[in-house]
């Protein structure tokens, strides 16, 4: 499909974007944090009818979110060996979370469904005079229940500092989204970050505690068998379950095993566990997984679990505060 903007870039993504089975619907010149100027693509997934379920697709049709956007720096030139298989690599991911009901979803080890959105690309050099590149973007509760506009959310300001940022490629979407949603969800693992309905832009260092120089890896949790278990059917039970209208969700995200330490193939292995307890149904090619009615009879187990989540988060110390039970 061609687009109105015709640069090098543009060509670059229209290239990129057919390789991994996407489409490029519309291309614009836009602008980053500060007037930077940018080019921002919207993609779409290229159906392939003969390999996918009559049924699945039906069920996909229902819902909406089955675009996704890439932001690069205006003239940004990916068409170099160190470069140009990176960005295939997150294409060809991209059109894999696209068959997700919903690709900006995402869950947290402490069981909340979060949504990403607003990201602004490329990061760029913190005005304040810090030596850090910052990017901006929202992460939002999403509990199929609370609408939108009213929904818990923590404005992001993420951050690495220039000599941390010698590590990425580049400090474009396609090399640091990934480990930039990784970092947000562990923060919130640890309750260093609050949803609020509204606030100032929270921060997420992204510092080497989060990279082995040794292994040249990000590394974010230590995890074992039954926790990745856990994360599965939690994955599954909110992404496809409560709220994907049963569509199947991808669960060899290499996001989701990054964020967990451990390989696509201990997710798959995961998956095929719980798909032998009945607990979720696995797709012809094992790395998409839909809710089966066992595992949403447990509703209540993962709305507690959500709850204690989101207490956790709360910083009780102001409330002591303001009640007058702590000593000044």
């Amino acid at each position: 499909m061609a687009i109105a903007l015709t640069t090098k870039t543009a060509e670059q993504v229209q290239t990129a974007a057919h390789k991994a089975g996407l489409t490029v619907v519309d291309g614009v010149e836009s602008s980053g944090f500060n007037g930077m100027p940018t080019e921002t693509f919207t993609l779409m997934l290229v159906a392939d009818a003969d390999r996918r379920d009559p049924e699945v697709q039906k069920k996909e049709q229902q819902l909406e979110g089955k675009r996704q956007t890439l932001e690069l720096s205006s003239g940004f030139d990916f068409a170099k060996a160190d470069l140009e298989k990176p960005v295939h690599d997150f294409l060809l991911q991209m059109s894999r979370r696209m068959r997700n009901p919903d690709p900006d979803l995402y869950v947290t080890l402490g069981g909340m469904p979060i949504r990403f959105a607003s990201w602004k690309w490329p990061f760029h050099l913190s005005t304040s005079g810090a030596d850090t590149y910052i990017v901006h973007g929202d992460a939002r509760l999403e509990d199929g229940v609370t609408a939108a506009d009213a929904a818990l959310r923590a404005k992001i300001s993420a951050s690495m500092t220039v000599t941390f940022a010698e590590v990425v490629p580049a400090p474009e979407q396609p090399f640091a989204e990934g480990f930039i949603y990784n970092a947000v969800r562990k923060i919130m693992d640890q309750g260093q970050i609050e949803l609020v309905k509204s606030g100032n832009r929270q921060p997420v260092p992204v510092t080497t505690r989060y990279y082995s120089a040794k292994q040249s890896r990000f590394v974010f949790n230590d995890t074992d068998e039954q926790q990745r278990q856990d994360f599965v059917a939690t994955k599954v039970y909110w992404l496809s379950g409560a709220l994907g209208h049963g569509a199947p969700v991808w669960i060899g995200d290499p996001r989701d095993a990054q964020y967990l330490n451990t390989t696509v193939a201990e997710l798959v292995k995961s998956a095929q566990f719980l798909a032998g307890e009945g607990v979720l149904q696995l797709q012809q090619d094992s790395e998409f997984a839909a809710a089966t009615k066992p595992l949403m009879t447990h509703s209540a187990q993962y709305q507690k679990q959500l709850a204690e989540a989101l207490s956790f988060m709360r910083p009780t110390f102001n409330e002591e505060m303001r009640g007058g039970q702590t000593n000044m």
